[in-house]
């Protein structure tokens, strides 16, 4: 028999806030439902209302107010110095010719780790690939990625070896933001014969977090061998 899943309290309302925003009911700079209101609309406690308000006010979805209340936050346009690309112009852009090889696309549940990422509950469904990524034949990057169901329900029935799964959500759920979190490390046995790599040869991981529609669509750790790759950043300084 399968377990009933149960969300925590605080992310339903959060769920409840940023649906109202998304409809329009609370337009930028609108008032938002109170601690007190929110307590007594859910029957919920005040420190779980106020978590909620708060994690919505730390990723800049909605303003708070000390003494006044919270407010619809104005949509913000975000840059980063990592561009979100696709891995085939990646590898094109190398005047390579892109393979890719599906190690796993599978249904699988949230654990505490994913279920904090994607701010849902223990055990929710969500999607997992594993896509070896290839230039010209030789290993490029490994893809490790988790889909978020509610943002693209088709994802495992896509064939990750014509199209990415970069792709495909970019169509079926536009990048609103992304978050990236970049480091180097020496790689397990497996991941290190997966992508060709030498004894002790480290590689660079980006761990990639992408939202859309003020959900989080997809968390993704890209591995890379170090040797192989290289990261750029352009930056433009005002008045310079």
């Amino acid at each position: 028999m399968t377990a009933l899943v149960t969300e925590p309290q605080y992310l339903r309302l959060k769920r409840y806030i940023l649906e109202g925003m998304a409809s329009g009911q609370w337009p930028p700079n609108d008032r938002l439902p109170s601690e007190g209101e929110l307590t007594r609309k859910f029957t919920v406690s005040r420190m779980t209302a106020n978590r909620a308000l708060k994690e919505l006010a730390d990723q800049g979805l909605i303003t708070r107010v000390k003494g006044v209340g919270s407010f619809a936050a104005k949509p913000k346009a975000e840059a980063t110095m990592i561009e979100v690309r696709d891995i085939r112009a990646e590898i094109a852009a190398r005047d390579a010719q892109h393979s890719a090889r599906v190690l796993q696309l599978v249904e699988t549940r949230a654990n505490d780790v994913l279920a904090a990422q994607f701010e849902i509950a223990v055990g929710a469904r969500l999607f997992i690939s594993e896509v070896l990524h290839s230039a010209n034949g030789e290993p490029f990057q490994l893809e490790e990625r988790y889909v978020n169901p509610r943002c693209a329900r088709d994802y495992l029935e896509q064939d990750l070896t014509k199209t990415t799964a970069h792709a495909f959500l970019m169509q079926v759920a536009p990048l609103e933001r992304a978050e990236h979190i970049i480091e180097a490390e020496l790689p397990d046995e497996r991941v290190a014969e997966l992508l060709g790599l030498a004894e002790r040869e480290p590689v660079l991981i980006m761990h990639r977090r992408t939202f859309s529609r003020r959900t989080v669509a997809s968390v993704a750790r890209l591995i890379y061998p170090a040797s192989r790759f290289r990261l750029v950043g352009h930056f433009n300084v005002l008045g310079g």
